[in-house]
């Protein structure tokens, strides 16, 4: 195995947005140059809430040809469905023998999004979504990962996987590798432009508070324009609630531009917001449209889209397919070896 061994799964659901790309997408393409780098498309993860099936296929072919305008090459990763991995689903079942009943009640991700579901009437919450952790641990630990490159907001799912992994190996004996979680150093938590003290999201952001990938520049510039700040002047970051704005849009300039906010800071001192915002809009726009254009490119061919999906889920499973082996021995289930 690589010295450096990097895994991450990015959801096939609704519109990639500009969070999605800082706090996951460009770490994947970086991931490239460091190590071997393994991604997938969790379209399992997908199905543990309503969803349309036809809307899904769309979705996964979407994220497909974005991972790939992003810089993904399939002869420098493995990039594959997950749904075509079928070691994943299995090993879920076995790590849940060492998974905690109560780690998962715990978990925010788990009581947010049921809390959404309960606000509804007659909405139905899936065992799925209780499990959603486990099956996100068996995607990482079926390839004996060394890094997870994640946003923020993963973090209590990082330390989950590292447990789920560290109670295997103390009661079967040592067999999966501990990962570590890498998290963007700026921009990883990107939030709402109209309600900056919220992430940004495909479904709770508004449609002005939200910078989709695939975005025309003319509606970021707009997005931008009307991004909430407030009434002072000065471009600097600060922990209070009422600079989250500002805070925010600095956030998003220097991790748009690969630098560091402080540099952000030194060049508009003095400037004002609507400056501040204009220029913030244009380093977003130099960032997606590449991006964009070549998505337009790659798209129409979905053909070629499940090719490269196949070839990677070949891949993978060769990898994925010895862990399991390794786990059901451990654990004494299915046939012995020999």
């Amino acid at each position: 195995m690589a010295d450096v061994r990097i895994f991450s799964g990015i959801q096939p659901t609704g519109r990639k947005h500009l969070g999605n790309y800082i706090g996951a997408i460009s770490q994947y393409v970086e991931g490239q140059d460091r190590g071997e780098a393994i991604y997938c498309i969790v379209d399992l993860h997908a199905i543990t809430v309503p969803y349309d099936p036809a809307e899904l296929r769309e979705y996964l072919y979407d994220t497909m040809a974005i991972l790939l305008a992003a810089g993904l090459d399939p002869e420098r990763c493995i990039l594959f469905r997950q749904s075509d991995v079928h070691e994943h689903t299995e090993l879920t079942w076995l790590l849940g023998s060492v998974t905690a009943w109560g780690d998962l009640n715990r978990m925010p991700q788990w009581m947010e999004k049921r809390a959404q579901l309960e606000s509804r009437r007659g909405a139905f919450i899936s065992a799925g979504l209780f499990n959603y952790p486990v099956l996100q641990a068996a995607d990482v630990l079926a390839y004996r990962a060394t890094e997870v490159p994640v946003g923020d907001d993963q973090r209590q799912h990082i330390e989950l996987m590292r447990d789920v992994a560290r109670r295997f190996n103390e009661r079967f004996g040592e067999t999966l590798v501990v990962p570590e979680g890498r998290f963007p150093e700026v921009g990883a938590r990107v939030m709402d432009l109209q309600d900056p003290t919220s992430r940004m999201s495909t479904t709770a952001s508004s449609e002005q508070g939200a910078i989709y990938i695939l975005d025309e520049p003319d509606a970021i510039r707009g997005k931008f324009g009307s991004a909430v700040t407030d009434s002072g002047r000065e471009i600097a970051r600060s922990d209070s609630q009422e600079k989250a704005g500002i805070t925010n849009l600095i956030e998003i300039t220097s991790a748009a531009r690969g630098v560091a906010p402080e540099e952000v800071e030194k060049e508009f001192e003095g400037s004002g917001y609507g400056d501040f915002k204009a220029a913030a809009a244009e380093s977003v726009v130099e960032l997606l449209t590449p991006v964009r254009e070549r998505y337009a490119e790659l798209r129409p061919d979905t053909a070629a889209l499940e090719q490269t999906l196949a070839a990677g889920a070949e891949k993978a499973g060769s990898i994925a397919s010895s862990t399991l082996a390794e786990v059901r021995e451990r654990m004494g289930v299915g046939s012995p070896p020999g």
